[in-house]
């Protein structure tokens, strides 16, 4: 099993879709989670965000916004490779995981800043979710069962360089 967390700094929006995405999408070989550096008190999934996911199709179960302090406990599960979806996370200096996973960097916009009516905002998430999509995709075709972390962490970050275009 390939463990995959995704990181944002409130995990509310980005890291939720990403986590939810991988969950639908990997086949028993992945297992997404998702966590934030700094998430509020009382942190919850953004409605929007859950609305989206829903839309299409996708679980939303279990879903909650959680510090990743979670991920560095002892009893955490080892994750195989860690993903920051957004660029706050992606500078700030992340905890040691156990397993020393592979890492990479995939920046989306954060669909909660867009404003206007609710109709708009909810299509800025289905646009993040869609661009997420494409790369998570990808990343599950991917032949990394057996592969070492130098190796995940090239096809990774080869799929950061990746554009989405609709």
């Amino acid at each position: 099993m390939i463990n995959v967390l995704f990181l944002c700094t409130h995990n509310s929006a980005r890291s939720i879709l990403a986590e939810a995405l991988l969950n639908d999408l990997g086949g028993g070989r992945f297992r997404g989670y998702s966590a934030g550096s700094s998430p509020r008190p009382n942190q919850q999934p953004n409605p929007l965000a859950i609305r989206a996911l829903a839309g299409a199709g996708i679980s939303t179960d279990g879903l909650r916004s959680k510090s990743w302090e979670e991920f560095s406990a002892p009893d955490a599960p080892v994750m195989t490779l860690v993903i920051t979806v957004c660029d706050n996370a992606a500078g700030e200096v992340c905890p040691v995981w156990p397993g020393h996973p592979a890492t990479a960097h995939w920046g989306y916009a954060d669909p909660s800043e867009t404003e206007g009516a609710e109709e708009a905002r909810l299509d800025a998430f289905r646009h993040t979710m869609r661009a997420m999509r494409s790369r998570i995709e990808r990343l599950v075709s991917l032949p990394v069962d057996g592969l070492g972390a130098s190796e995940i962490e090239k096809s990774a970050r080869a799929l950061e360089r990746e554009e989405f275009r609709e």
